[in-house]
């Protein structure tokens, strides 16, 4: 770093530097356009694949699961390989995992490439985080940390737009091909951004910490995937995976207190900022994702959306995201705690006002709505990584970053399956209640204005009057779901007053 950046503004930078940083750009780009494609062509693939709908969130939840347990590693593969080989191996990995999600012949051959996927780009994402923070001097990191959201969120924007061409045009798989080359362009960029970043140390790797995590994330995530198809704690399966969980956690929590250098080192969440910083990640987390993945099916089985129209209205997401960035940089330096509570209740105001849907939603309603949920993220998640990270000494911020992220991801990947858990349970619930109403003596059958078509007297009345009430079940579920959302936002709304200010350092 020149010392005229360490003293200047922003276009006091060097070329090295605006380098880096359109690396970082691209490499959140590419992350983010795989997670919204994911979710827009999964209707396509259940379809392919003759899967279920939580059969199908496989392809969404494993991959932020192998996420989820992949980023802690980041601070041993940047020490060990250095900051160069991480990045682009990393992101070569990444890329050649993504080709293989569109060739995929089998329901199970998809979930293991995007495993694949999710390992690989694991590192992405806290690795961004951690070389804009070693690179950018500090009166710069919250300018840093927009312009390298704005890659984060042009892929989430982008994604939609491009995928939904891509998948009319041609199929769901032309929407993991189009990943490759802007890959291989980021690639580009980081052998020649991070030339000077090949230094490496030979640091030790708690491989029974590391281990155990896994075992313990991997374990909570199935209970809450397959527990509502084995019946819970009646299956023996279940009790099993939660028996593993516990003994692994348990395990993996003496380790870290009793061992010299532990996986994870628990002296971080002894920094308060941090650790109130890492739980608000957890659960912006659970925001981040779900509503991506709920509404492609919702407006896909329930409303016969094309996917050209569903990735126009989830693009608003990323516009909410964008408008943020005009004024988040003055907010976060004048008022950051502020604008950490401001943006959770955002988010819960956008899933309240998801939760009034009903089967009759327009597009004005989908997009405004996904508008506020992007536009609160935003406008919590750059002054809450500047708080969580603003006492933290240098040379613990790469594995800071890990944490943060690893606990965003999991929150994801946790309330994803619980969304689809309520999904499910609502929607069968309801359509068990509902046809309890349905009978040829009910009144309302004796009306004129009835539409034929759902004639219970006759098999084809009776067919699509029980598909009518199975879309109206659904829609329960959904807005139960959307319910989940709101309540979990407006819960986190005063954990930011327990952030410190930077200057109270």
């Amino acid at each position: 770093m020149t010392a005229t950046a360490a003293h200047g503004g922003l276009f006091s930078l060097s070329g090295r530097q605006w380098l880096v940083l359109l690396m970082v750009q691209l490499s959140n780009m590419l992350f983010g356009m795989t997670v919204t494609l994911a979710n827009l062509v999964l209707p396509q693939m259940r379809g392919t694949f003759s899967a279920t709908q939580d059969e199908i969130s496989w392809v969404v939840t494993l991959n932020l699961v192998a996420t989820a347990i992949a980023t802690p590693m980041t601070g041993w593969l940047a020490n060990r390989l250095g900051w160069r080989n991480t990045m682009f191996f990393t992101v070569l990995g990444f890329t050649t995992a993504s080709f293989l999600c569109g060739i995929a012949n089998s329901l199970e051959a998809l979930v293991m490439a995007r495993v694949a996927q999710g390992l690989c780009g694991a590192p992405i994402m806290p690795m961004g985080q951690a070389i804009l923070l070693g690179t950018f001097p500090r009166h710069l990191q919250p300018l840093a940390l927009v312009m390298w959201g704005v890659g984060a969120v042009f892929g989430p924007v982008l994604g939609p737009i491009l995928g939904s061409i891509a998948t009319e045009a041609y199929n769901w798989r032309a929407a993991f091909f189009m990943i490759v080359p802007p890959g291989m362009c980021t690639l580009v960029c980081i052998w020649f951004a991070l030339a000077d970043r090949t230094e490496r140390k030979p640091v030790h790797f708690d491989w029974i910490g590391f281990l155990a995590l896994s075992i313990a994330v991997l374990s909570a995530q199935l209970i809450f995937d397959r527990g509502q198809r084995l019946d819970w704690f009646d299956s023996r399966e279940i009790v099993l995976w939660a028996v593993i969980g516990a003994l692994a956690f348990w395990i993996f929590a003496v380790h870290c207190l009793t061992v010299e250098k532990p996986f994870l080192n628990p002296r971080l969440l002894l920094d308060r900022n941090f650790a109130v910083g890492t739980l608000i990640a957890f659960v912006m987390g659970t925001m981040n994702f779900t509503s991506l993945t709920l509404f492609p099916s919702l407006l896909h089985d329930l409303r016969g959306y094309p996917d050209n129209v569903i990735g126009s209205l989830i693009a608003a997401r990323g516009i909410g995201n964008w408008t943020a960035f005009f004024f988040i940089v003055k907010l976060t330096r004048v008022a950051p705690r502020f604008a950490v509570g401001a943006g959770l209740a955002i988010q819960a105001i956008g899933g309240y006002w998801m939760a009034q849907f009903d089967i009759n939603l327009t597009d004005s309603e989908v997009f405004w709505s996904n508008f506020l949920m992007g536009l609160g993220q935003s406008v919590a998640f750059t002054p809450m990584t500047m708080l969580a990270f603003a006492t933290l000494p240098q040379h613990q911020i790469t594995e800071g970053a890990a944490v943060f992220t690893m606990m965003r991801n999991f929150g994801s990947s946790l309330f994803i399956s619980l969304s689809i858990l309520v999904l499910v349970r609502s929607t069968s619930s309801n359509y068990a209640r509902l046809t309890e109403f349905i009978s040829p003596f009910q009144k309302v059958f004796m009306l004129q204005g009835l539409p034929q078509l759902w004639d219970p007297e006759t098999v084809i009345g009776l067919t699509r009057l029980s598909n009518e009430i199975e879309r109206q079940a659904a829609m329960i579920g959904y807005v139960n779901a959307f319910y989940m959302m709101a309540f979990t936002a407006a819960a986190a709304v005063p954990l930011a007053c327990l952030l410190r200010a930077a200057r109270d350092r």
